[in-house]
Parts: structure tokens; C-alpha cells; sequence
């Protein structure tokens, strides 16, 4: 009877009961809500998905994460900084550039809407927090997951506030459909949200050839800390429009990319363990993150006024609000709002000008971020 009672003891002490505490069944809790996001009402499921289950795993099984873990490994891919620079050659092996070739103003609205992040940077010291982690919070208002987890891991973050850093910058992607068509009405009237922009001009393939190689030659010069994500964008995007590495560009778009999101997003899911996440430095980064992207939206649907009033109408001031680099996402809840307005109304091709601006001036500002600490 003895060995019988002594066995279930052993095999209760080895269920992830006798090792939980409450914030571990909140952070379960928290994980089934970002599932249910995800598959019932299709919030960035992409993401979302391996983000909730890394996180379900983690705070039932904690050392799944931590050093010799199955996610441990993956996650160092993140501190690195390959998979974040992965997803980039992705993106740009997926996007057209053309919308803002054709129409090189797009890159001021991606420019202002990077105000946001400038303007949480110095909101998170004025909270308390050191440069370099002011600097990887405030990254979270470009709307871009990657761009934070390649910032924070380059600013040595990995160890304390990557996990809440990169929870709260695909969250925020997530919800950019909801968050941001609130501030899109607020600073915009319906006779501006209805105004009908002309047809981009046609671009050359030779133009699409020489974008991706200039950009990266000029920005690369001008700020070398921008080499990993950039030169990745446009390597992708290069592939995408050169024509001669079809394999190439079908691999990066497609099996490379999901290979890496599913890395990426489960090891950064299985970070928000609750001893790590549940903290006021977590609240205050979920504030400051949601503070920049919509202070960053703002800023571009404010830009957009002011070039509508200086062409006399001819810019929709909505496309501002592309701006943040969460791409596509963003330049379709312009094309939204802008539909609604006006179901005639096509905004989609114009938005995604200051969308992929917006994803080189995130970059930019990460960049600038790790010149002015010293970072390489």
C-alpha cells in the first residue's frame, strides 16, 4: 500500500499542478482569448496562433523556455536577430513598391507616422525607464513585430522586456483594424474621408529593378545599422521584381516565411511566462506601445490634412494613417474607412505607398536607435 501511495505521490508531484500558481492560470486564461482572436474573429491568425500556444506551453511547462528548452533554442534565433531579419526578406519578396515609386510623396506619411515612436521614446523615460529600454518600447509604435524583436534583442532586452515588447507590437498589429479607425474619423470630415485620389502612373520594370538597389545603397551609407533589415527587404523585394529567381522569391514569400513565423511566433509566445510578464513594467510597456501607434496613426492622418490642403484636395488624408509599417493590414483599414465613406471610393494601391514607407522608416528609426547607443 505503501509503494502504491508513495507512486501517485510522485505522480502528482509531477503534474503542472503542484508547480503553477495564479498568474500562470492567468496568463493560460490570456493565451485561450489571443486563440479565440485568432480563429473565431481572424485577428493577424498568422501570428496570433503560435504567439497564444508558445505562451499556453510556457506557463504550464516553464522550462520549455529556459535554457536547454525546445523554445529555448528558437528564441535565441530572435536574440540574434535572424528570424526578425528573415521576416524582412519576406516581406519584401511579397510587396509591390510600385505605389510608391510612382508616387515618392508617400514616403513623407511614412516619415510622420513614425512620430509616434519618438514620442513614446521620451514618455518612457519620463516613466522611468533607461534609454536603451525607452528606445526598444517605443519601437512597438511602428506596428512592426519584427522591427521590435530585432531592436530589443540588439539593445540587450532579451532577458527582461523582449517577451512583453514583442507581445505588445503583434497585438497592436493585430488589432489595427480596430484601433486605428477611431483617430482616421476623429481628425478627418467625411467630405475629406470621400475624396476620390487619380489613378497612380503606370511604373517600369527597369524603375522596380533600380528602387530596391538605390534604397539600399543610400540608406545602408547613410546609416549602416540599418543593413540587417532593410538589405533584407530589398534583397526580397529584388528577387520579387528582377524576374530571373522565381524560386528564389517563391521561397522567401512563402515556405521560408512561415518557417520563420512559426519559429518567431512561438518562441516569443513562450516568453510571457507569468513570473516575467506580470509586472508593472509590462503594463507600462502595453501602455506606452498602444500610446505610440496611436499617437503614430495620428501623425499620419494630420500629415495626410496638411498635404491635402497644400494640393487642393488631391490627397486623401486616410492613407496618412498607412503610415505605420504593419503592412498590408494598415493600408486596407484605410481603404475601409475610406469605403465607407464612399463604396465608389478606391484607396488601397495609394495607402500602400506610406505602408511600405513606413516600413523603411520603422527600420530607419531603429537604426537611429541602435547609432546613438553604439550598437552594431
Amino acid at each position: 500500500m505503501d509503494y502504491i501511495i508513495s507512486t501517485l505521490q510522485n505522480l502528482a508531484d509531477q503534474t503542472a499542478f503542484s508547480t503553477l500558481y495564479w498568474g500562470n492560470y492567468v496568463m493560460i486564461l490570456v493565451a485561450l482569448v489571443f486563440l479565440y482572436l485568432a480563429i473565431a474573429k481572424g485577428f493577424e491568425p498568422l501570428l496570433l496562433v503560435p504567439i497564444a500556444f508558445g505562451m499556453l506551453l510556457s506557463n504550464m511547462f516553464p522550462s520549455i523556455i529556459e535554457e536547454g528548452g525546445l523554445l529555448h533554442f528558437f528564441y535565441l534565433l530572435d536574440e540574434w536577430s535572424i528570424l526578425p531579419s528573415l521576416i524582412f526578406l519576406g516581406v519584401g519578396a511579397m510587396t509591390d513598391f510600385g505605389p510608391l515609386i510612382a508616387n515618392p510623396k508617400s514616403f513623407l506619411l511614412g516619415a510622420a507616422a513614425q512620430f509616434g515612436i519618438y514620442a513614446a521614446y521620451f514618455l518612457a523615460i519620463f516613466m522611468g525607464f533607461d534609454g536603451k529600454e525607452a528606445a526598444a518600447i517605443s519601437i512597438i509604435g511602428g506596428a512592426d513585430g519584427p522591427t521590435s524583436i530585432f531592436l530589443a534583442g540588439k539593445l540587450g532586452m532579451g532577458g527582461t522586456l523582449m517577451g512583453p515588447i514583442a507581445v505588445a507590437a503583434y497585438s497592436y498589429m493585430a488589432l489595427v483594424p480596430v484601433i486605428q479607425p477611431p483617430f482616421m474619423k476623429l481628425f478627418t470630415t467625411e467630405k475629406e474621408r470621400k475624396i476620390k485620389m487619380a489613378q497612380l502612373r503606370p511604373v517600369s520594370k527597369l524603375e522596380k529593378i533600380l528602387f530596391p538597389i538605390i534604397v539600399t545603397i543610400v540608406v545602408v551609407l547613410i546609416l549602416p545599422t540599418t543593413a540587417p533589415l532593410v538589405g533584407m527587404l530589398m534583397l526580397g523585394n529584388l528577387f520579387r521584381e528582377c524576374g530571373v529567381v522565381k524560386q528564389l522569391t517563391e521561397t522567401a514569400s512563402n515556405a521560408l516565411m512561415y518557417i520563420v513565423v512559426i519559429l518567431l511566433g512561438t518562441s516569443v509566445g513562450a516568453t510571457t511566462t507569468a513570473q516575467a510578464f506580470l509586472t508593472w513594467d509590462t503594463l507600462k510597456i502595453v501602455f506606452l506601445g498602444l500610446a505610440a501607434f496611436c499617437v503614430g496613426t495620428s501623425a499620419g492622418v494630420l500629415f495626410g490634412k496638411l498635404m491635402c490642403w497644400a494640393t487642393k484636395g488631391k490627397v486623401n488624408p486616410l492613407i496618412g494613417s498607412a503610415g505605420v509599417s504593419a503592412v498590408p493590414m494598415a493600408a486596407r483599414v484605410s481603404q475601409k474607412v475610406g469605403a465607407e465613406a464612399d463604396p465608389t471610393n478606391f484607396l488601397l494601391m495609394h495607402a500602400m505607398g506610406p505602408n511600405v514607407a513606413g516600413v523603411i522608416g520603422t527600420a530607419v528609426a531603429a537604426g537611429t536607435f541602435m547609432a546613438i547607443f553604439g550598437v552594431k
